[in-house]
């Protein structure tokens, strides 16, 4: 990273507050998710030890998958001279935090937003860091996968459904800014994506 992006990627303390709230709530929404919480046991569970495992696991595989993803749209964003930050959707991230314990996750936790003149291609490519970004990720941790150890497991599959989620063409999704800018870097990404994606699907 050069100097000059490094002096022009700052973090205000709402922003960083945003990210803090982000990550600690899909931790939590998918340690319930992986272990399977109802609510009656909920009381009981949050106070134990396999709680803080699950979240942990949680925070490192689910939480820095999307940390990861979201500042890799916030780099890019700003290499290309925009003024960028990310912004949490408090409301989506209840309802992460209780699909979770409900045994189901849809989880859009906020967005990146920026504000300049870009170019379609420019667009595309900030779109594009995010489901990349969570692609090295999963290919990381999928030495861990292959033999046999759970972090590995769930670092792999959450992270390949990231990137394949995200590269669906429709509403606010990444893959739509992709494919508006080419159909040919759109086919690359994301058909091996949407097909990993359905393939970690089926086996969590």
């Amino acid at each position: 990273m050069s100097a000059s992006l490094t002096s022009r990627l700052t973090f205000s303390a709402d922003e960083l507050r945003d990210l803090l709230v982000a990550w600690l709530a899909l931790g939590v929404a998918f340690a319930f998710f992986y272990e399977r919480v109802t609510a009656t046991a909920l009381a009981g569970y949050v106070t134990s030890r396999a709680f803080l495992l699950a979240l942990a696991a949680s925070l490192l595989t689910a939480g820095i998958g999307f940390l990861l993803h979201e500042l890799a749209h916030k780099v890019v964003a700003v290499r290309y001279g925009q003024v960028a930050a990310f912004r949490a959707d408090y409301g989506m991230l209840a309802l992460a935090v209780l699909g979770g314990l409900a045994g189901f996750l849809f989880a859009a936790p906020g967005a990146v937003v920026h504000r300049g003149r870009l170019t379609e291609r420019q667009n595309g490519l900030i779109a594009l860091a995010g489901p990349v970004t969570n692609l090295a990720l999963a290919a990381i941790f999928a030495p861990l996968a292959f033999l046999g150890v759970d972090l590995g497991m769930r670092g792999l599959s959450i992270n390949l459904l990231l990137a394949g989620f995200n590269m669906l063409p429709v509403g606010p999704l990444d893959g739509r800014s992709v494919v508006s800018w080419s159909k040919a870097v759109y086919a690359l990404v994301a058909v091996p994506s949407v097909l990993l994606g359905v393939a970690a699907l089926l086996y969590v």
